[in-house]
């Protein structure tokens, strides 16, 4: 039976998928750049959800996930429905980058996100992201309830 390696720890040949042994890899990597055995931060952005209501013109500035970051996933969670509002997380330019656009009618119940290319990605950040959501559809609720979006990254 054939032993299959992930990109973490490198396979045989650096490449993911290739078989061989484990002779000489280490268990534990001495370095967490590729995210594993990493540390995990976490940069949230909470919005109550009065006044003004956020419109399809409109984007939520989240967070900003500094250079060399490594995205993990996301997670979403609401005090109401956000009805027939799509949101989606990601940069500016890519909008869909972390989340592509999707109702979220779930209540009070985090639902992690992630775009398994993206999370799947070993590159960290060459520089600062600012992350966005950007709002299509339908204005977003006003009622007073919290919206809150985390994205968990690591950074070594």
């Amino acid at each position: 039976m054939a032993a299959f390696y992930t990109l973490e720890l490198n396979g045989v040949s650096g490449t993911s998928g290739t078989t061989g042994t484990v002779d000489g890899l280490p268990v534990i990597k001495s370095v967490a750049t590729l995210g594993s055995q990493a540390r995990l931060r976490v940069a949230r952005g909470s919005y109550t959800l009065t006044g003004t209501g956020v419109t399809t013109a409109d984007t939520l500035n989240i967070a900003i996930m500094p250079s060399g970051a490594i995205f993990q996933w996301g997670q979403i969670a609401s005090g109401v429905s956000l009805a027939t509002s799509t949101v989606a997380i990601g940069i500016t330019g890519t909008t869909g980058k972390y989340r592509a656009a999707a109702v979220f009618t779930a209540v009070d119940t985090p639902t992690p996100f992630g775009v398994a290319a993206i999370m799947a990605n070993q590159t960290p950040l060459t520089g600062d992201e600012r992350i966005i959501g950007t709002i299509a559809v339908a204005t977003l609720p006003v009622t007073g309830q919290s919206l809150v979006i985390q994205m968990v990254y690591s950074n070594g």
